[in-house]
């Protein structure tokens, strides 16, 4: 009997189970988790879970009875210690050796840790695992000090929560601006001034030196400066998880190197999400991504190829961010572009900016603007007249034609 071995239990892992019974694979599959949960979704943490909008079991991706259903072993609680690819076995840290005919790797990605004097004071919080969440939530109290440590998404997205819950917050930022890596300066002032309206006290520029405070944490330093703490967040981006697939001699660079297929160089092994870096047809370069659509689409993908297909993987990416009541999608690279287009108005919180590279659009940031996000996606690498995007009185789908 053939068996199909998923390491991790994140969206690929998930994902990638459902699809090899969609493909028709009808011996046994089983996912091997670290965590005590069934896959769940990453991107609710930050979010509805951390409010407590969502329980616990709106962010399974699937309900456990799903599993059982289609008998789909989940080992939650177990760790993959090492992987053989010669005698295709996986052994656990139970001392198990599980053998498996087709192997992927889902390991994801771990938090970013600070190494600096104090960071070991309790009160420190990192926001990846459901775990680290519940930890920050039991802590959540209004007028207590919040700081966040990066002003990327995760960060923001906390602090629109801490805001809400009636918290103190102040957001420290090393770079001059908050999102400086992954968007323009333009996006940049525009959430600065959303959150400093709201409350939130955003520091650029400014550096984490150390944590202070008798066992439990009770102020930053970035140098001279210092700033009271009840909690601490820490979201300074994340490592790919390849240790396992580089200690099994599979290559890695930046991420598990994959194919289009989401073969990796060892013979009947697979890598999907975000511990890949793979080959992106459409834009003509490699990639690793951090996103939910590529972890699933790569899943279905290679759960396809597992099976003797030959699916390969070429999306343009897109993301998207909740803070406050708004919702942000991106699809592609602002960086890609060399012009930019407003439709809408930024004031109104209602918007979309298109990125163009010689007249054709290469990506997009539309703001609870749900329609012109959807026809964007489509417009990617078409040439279109600048003027009619800009006009919101012009109909898009017009474009499509």
């Amino acid at each position: 009997m053939a068996a199909m071995v998923i390491v991790g239990a994140g969206h690929a892992a998930g994902q990638a189970a459902a699809s090899l019974r969609q493909e028709g694979f009808l011996d046994e599959i089983v996912i091997i988790g670290d965590e005590p949960h069934i896959p769940y979704q990453r991107p609710p943490l930050s979010k509805q879970y951390l409010s407590g909008e969502q329980g616990i079991e709106r962010v399974y991706l699937r309900p456990e009875k799903f599993y059982a259903d289609k008998n789909i072993t989940v080992q939650t609680g177990v760790r993959v210690e090492s992987i053989d690819t010669n005698a295709h076995t996986v052994t656990t840290d139970a001392g198990a050796s599980v053998e498996y005919d087709k192997l992927l790797i889902a390991t994801g990605s771990r938090a970013r840790l600070l190494n600096i004097p104090g960071s070991d004071l309790a009160g420190i919080h990192y926001l990846r695992t459901i775990a680290d969440v519940d930890a920050i939530r039991d802590e959540f109290g209004p007028d207590k000090k919040l700081v966040i440590v990066g002003g990327g998404y995760i960060g923001l997205e906390v602090a629109s929560v801490g805001i809400a819950a009636g918290l103190d917050v102040h957001v420290l930022e090393m770079e001059e601006r908050i999102l400086q890596r992954v968007t323009t300066s333009e996006m940049s002032e525009y959430y600065h001034q959303l959150h400093a309206g709201r409350g939130v006290h955003i520091h650029t520029s400014t550096l984490v030196s150390g944590f202070s405070g008798d066992q439990r944490v009770t102020a930053v330093q970035c140098g001279e400066r210092e700033f009271a703490a009840d909690i601490v967040v820490v979201g300074i981006g994340i490592i790919p998880n390849v240790e396992l697939a580089a200690a099994a001699g599979i290559d890695c660079d930046n991420g598990i190197l994959v194919d289009e297929g989401c073969r990796t160089s060892a013979a009947d092994v697979f890598a999907a999400g975000d511990c890949t870096n793979h080959p992106n047809p459409l834009l003509n370069r490699r990639l690793r991504l951090e996103s939910v659509p590529n972890a699933m689409e790569q899943a279905r993908v290679a759960a396809a190829n597992m099976c003797g297909g030959e699916k390969i993987y070429a999306s343009i990416p897109w993301f998207w961010s909740d803070q406050y009541e708004l919702k942000l999608q991106m699809v592609g690279f602002s960086a890609d572009g060399d012009t930019q287009v407003l439709r809408g108005d930024m004031a109104a919180n209602h918007f979309a900016v298109f990125y163009l590279n010689e007249g054709a659009v290469v990506a997009a940031d539309a703001v609870n603007s749900p329609k012109e996000f959807m026809i964007c996606k489509q417009l990617i690498g078409k040439p279109v007249d600048a003027g009619m995007l800009a006009d919101p009185d012009q109909d898009l789908k017009a474009l499509l034609q």
